[in-house]
């Protein structure tokens, strides 16, 4: 009876000596710094689209808004996420971006950014001006934002 009892508990824990190989995931738009800073006011929307690629979201609600999502999950489990958005004006024009991926200037790159994800008006920054206040968001974008919107 013990050496049954020893027989079936040593095989229900299996020692990791070598653990299986775990790819990265990658979905979404991949989007560098370089690709956002050539980004100017005015630019038209096939012109974006050129320079980001086809955005994952083209809501038909928000037809002046097109969002960039970007998900990487390690082999190890670690989660890196990046959301880009580009708004346009009513004659298809770039107004200004947000998200985690900023337009910089110049004098901008040596800085870190304040928060996570911003807005910026594109057409109100001037070369070597400081980058405008992070705005605080309200109740929807909060609660869009615990959903992971």
């Amino acid at each position: 009876m013990v050496f049954l009892a020893t027989a079936i508990s040593g095989c229900s824990s299996v020692p990791r000596i070598v653990n299986e190989y775990k790819i990265d995931v990658q979905q979404g738009n991949v989007l560098t710094q370089d690709m956002v800073s050539q980004l100017k006011p005015g630019l038209s929307k096939d012109q974006v689209r050129f320079i980001l690629g086809t955005p994952v979201l083209m809501d038909m609600f928000h037809a002046n808004r097109w969002d960039y999502v970007y998900r990487l999950q390690k082999g190890n489990g670690v989660v890196e996420t990046r959301k880009f958005s580009t708004f346009f004006d009513a004659d298809g024009k770039l107004l200004s971006v947000s998200g985690d991926v900023m337009a910089a200037q110049a004098a901008d790159a040596a800085t870190a950014p304040e928060s996570k994800s911003r807005e910026i008006d594109l057409g109100s920054i001037e070369p070597g001006a400081a980058v405008p206040p992070t705005e605080e968001r309200g109740f929807f974008g909060k609660m869009m934002e615990s959903v992971g919107f």
